[in-house]
């Protein structure tokens, strides 16, 4: 079982998450993870700093293993990704793993291709995760669709190629994932919802592979303060997926959560100074099946985050499991 922290290089400088790392497996997360952003989901947030080259930073500084979820096809060629995941797994074997997703507009646009709709950017998430399959399995690829890749080998392979864990919020894309992606990597939301992606990604030839969560919270001294740094830091990301997938800059997203009032943060995101309920809510998931989970604390508290978790709901939740 691993309970992760997640590192958000959207809110915070890249030296910064350095130290929550190492504070956080210090108290006693046994897994990270990171976001992959050019831009952050809004100006408030503030940074972006560049994932790959903070990998190998993380990786050296401490023990854990280290996901990122990344999109393929447009701002980065998967050739590229398959050699920046190689060169991490040959330092660090099985420590690291890489999760795709077919993107979004504010991070992809940079290149100045055009923005394809969502069935295309699926077809091209799977293109770009057999070029990846199949350059570490040592072959040389050339391929013509809607990526391109041209006698493309790479020679530095780690020993034992990683898992590809597919992204999906929808149930839709879940069932689709199964059939080829090797896990499931999805985000929390109300339990009934929830089960509706584990269930798609069961029927659709995902079962027996692992699922991973990635799970939003807002943990603070008080349930205030707890919604009110969700709704500033986080009210942007809550914006329904088509949305998110097509807006362009920071302020569009701005724009867009306007409206969004504190109270509608509630089901987005797991607002609680109780960590008790926490504790609830992360047994829940795992009576789901995930077994990877990784814990965002949305708002800027982050060091009272890992210490009253380490203390209090790690502990807890590998009692859970030794029951």
């Amino acid at each position: 079982m691993k309970i992760g922290y997640h590192a958000s290089h959207e809110q915070f400088k890249p030296g910064v998450l350095l130290e929550l790392a190492r504070a956080a497996e210090a108290a006693g997360f046994n897994a990270a993870m990171c976001s992959d952003h050019f831009y952050p989901w809004s100006e408030s947030q503030g940074e972006s700093g560049f994932a790959w080259s903070w990998l190998g930073a993380a990786l050296q500084a401490t023990s854990l293993p280290f996901g990122v979820v990344t999109a393929p096809g447009q701002r980065y060629n998967p050739a590229i990704l398959a050699q920046a995941s190689a060169t991490l797994l040959e330092m660090f074997p099985g420590r690291f793993w890489p999760g795709l997703g077919s993107g979004e507009l504010l991070n992809e646009a940079i290149t100045g291709d055009c923005w394809p709709p969502a069935s295309e950017r699926n077809k091209r998430l799977r293109e770009s995760a057999q070029i990846m399959r199949a350059l570490w399995a040592g072959e040389k690829v050339t391929h013509y669709g809607r990526v391109v890749v041209e006698e493309a080998k790479l020679y530095t392979r780690p020993s034992n190629p990683p898992l590809l864990i597919g992204a999906a919020i929808s149930p839709e894309t879940a069932q689709w994932l199964g059939e080829w992606a090797d896990g499931l990597i999805t985000i929390s939301r109300p339990e009934d919802e929830l089960k509706e992606v584990v269930e798609a990604f069961h029927s659709g030839g995902g079962e027996g592979k692992p699922m991973y969560l990635k799970v939003q919270v807002s943990y603070a001294r008080t349930d205030e303060e707890a919604l009110q740094g969700a709704w500033e830091q986080w009210r942007t990301a809550i914006l329904g997926s088509s949305v998110l997938a097509d807006l362009r800059f920071p302020e569009q997203l701005e724009a867009a959560a306007k409206y969004i009032k504190p109270e509608d943060m509630y089901d987005h995101v797991r607002i609680s100074s109780d960590t008790d309920k926490h504790i609830e809510w992360l047994r829940d998931d795992i009576r789901l099946g995930f077994e990877h989970i990784y814990l965002h604390n949305v708002n800027r508290g982050q060091q009272l985050f890992i210490k009253d978790f380490g203390e209090r709901v790690l502990p807890a939740l590998a009692e859970f499991m030794g029951e």
